[in-house]
């Protein structure tokens, strides 16, 4: 029980570290655009779909593994696990290299439609945030073998993180009609 604490404490620093990092770094680096400050790159306008699959990727294998740990398969449930994980991160950074490199697309729907894609919009990056943490604080719960408290914070984490990952391939299914071609 000790060494479960001091586990846990010394990864709770790291969880609220990368909880505000995250966020932040991604939020300056969505504004840095390398060709506005004279690189010559090429915009990364192959992306979008590939970081949208990766979403939609990242849906199945959470399911996948709530069905395992469902079955008892405990060792298939944390290799999903950690390749949601992976794939997030895989996400992440596609997704800030096509920003660092390509102009913002702007949603051109009207009408009703135009404020149910802000509605996803909106949620998909409020949750991203607040995911971060939860997933953090999730994994180490069962790295730290205190799976009561790893089950009771993954009835939160998981329909979450499953939101933003759906709500992200929906997003890109709305706007991508608008890409430039």
């Amino acid at each position: 029980m000790k060494d479960q604490n001091a586990l846990e404490r010394k990864y709770n620093k790291w969880i609220w570290i990368l909880s505000i990092v995250i966020p932040v770094a991604v939020a300056a680096l969505f504004g840095i655009n390398l060709k506005r400050m004279g690189f010559d790159v090429e915009p990364l306008n192959f992306l979008p779909p590939i970081y949208a699959t990766i979403n939609g990727f990242t849906a199945i294998v959470l399911l996948l593994a709530v069905v395992m740990i469902k079955k008892g398969n405990r060792i298939a449930h944390e290799r999903l696990m950690k390749l949601a994980i992976t794939l997030s991160v895989c996400f992440l950074v596609l997704y800030v290299a096509y920003h660092m490199t390509s102009e913002s697309t702007v949603f051109g729907g009207e009408g009703t439609i135009k404020y149910i894609y802000y509605f996803v919009l909106i949620s998909h990056i409020i949750l991203s945030i607040a995911v971060i943490p939860l997933v953090l604080i999730t994994y180490v719960k069962a790295l730290s073998k205190r799976f009561d408290k790893h089950r009771k914070i993954a009835k939160i984490t998981f329909p979450l993180w499953l939101y933003v990952a759906i709500t992200g391939v929906i997003v890109y299914i709305m706007i991508s009609p608008y890409y430039p071609v």
